[in-house]
């Protein structure tokens, strides 16, 4: 039986559809306030289902009785609910899971993190850190993703590939290896049982490092008009960055920041390794473009 934390959210769900499709036993933790549309889901597709809450370390325990494996991909950010904060969530939620992992015996423990940005310490980066570091005595597996292409390639964070207008954070000329959740949930799949997955961190990103400016360049082509640009300047970020008292402003802050700074990386011997097959840009390109242009 594998636990997965998170599971209602962007990477947990999927990663549940994934490992019932492996033939796998999955649990997954959602909350009494979870979307009931997304927990149906969950349900409908033969996934049991445990009612707890991270920030409940009594209902973690709980959640860890009888499972071999456990799978966090919970995080605030996204889908924050009253008393969530990356404190609450990120931090000592997480920490109670590694925890309630420990005293189960539970034998392999898969945790979603994050590329980080070497010299900027912001919250959400320093709370994934720290389970990172907690999980060195367990049979673990760290999966760093970048940046995901569904997140920062969105309308939401100002690249509006439907109206052809994107916002770019600094000059946008450093690559980034822009990855899928779809990827990133595949690969949490894979590694669980894979033997060189154990103990060890794994990097991974998308097939190709572009740039902002060539990511624009490919939706260009693609839907066959020019896009409208929108630079931030990074003044204007570490102004952001420096004065920011939320947490998790400081942390989005940070994450722009980052994508300025870039993060390519060759996932090659990641792909030999695990016989993943990558989303490139070109892919989602198309997709989203596709979606946006339907009647």
């Amino acid at each position: 039986m594998i636990l997965v934390a998170g599971a209602t959210g962007l990477v947990g769900s999927e990663v549940c559809q994934r490992l019932m499709g492996r033939g796998e036993r999955v649990r997954a933790l959602v909350r009494a306030t979870s979307a009931k549309e997304k927990v149906e889901a969950l349900r409908s597709s033969g996934v049991e289902l445990f009612v707890g809450d991270l920030k409940d370390p009594q209902s973690i325990v709980a959640a860890c009785r009888g499972v071999n494996a456990v799978i966090s991909t919970a995080s605030s950010t996204l889908t924050r609910q009253p008393g969530d904060s990356i404190q609450s969530v990120d931090a000592a939620g997480q920490l109670s899971l590694v925890d309630a992992a420990k005293d189960a015996n539970v034998e392999r423990f898969l945790f979603v993190s994050f590329r980080r940005t070497p010299d900027i310490s912001f919250p959400l980066g320093d709370a994934k850190a720290e389970v990172e570091n907690a999980l060195t005595s367990l049979n673990f597996t760290v999966i760093q993703a970048s940046w995901f292409m569904e997140v920062w390639l969105s309308p939401a964070l100002g690249f509006d590939y439907a109206n052809a207008a994107a916002r770019i954070y600094g000059p946008g000329t450093s690559p980034i290896s822009w990855v899928s959740f779809r990827d990133v949930a595949e690969m949490c799949a894979v590694a669980l049982r894979h033997p060189a997955a154990g103990r060890k961190t794994i990097e991974f990103g998308g097939p190709e490092a572009l740039s902002p400016l060539e990511v624009v360049a490919r939706f260009e082509k693609i839907g066959g008009r020019p896009f409208r640009l929108e630079h931030v300047p990074e003044q204007a970020l570490l102004a952001q960055f420096e004065g920011a008292t939320d947490s998790l402003q400081k942390s989005f802050g940070a994450l722009m920041l980052g994508y300025l700074h870039g993060d390519a990386m060759n996932m090659a011997p990641v792909v030999e390794t695990y016989g993943i097959k990558l989303t490139n840009v070109n892919e989602y390109a198309r997709i989203v473009m596709g979606k946006a242009a339907a009647p």
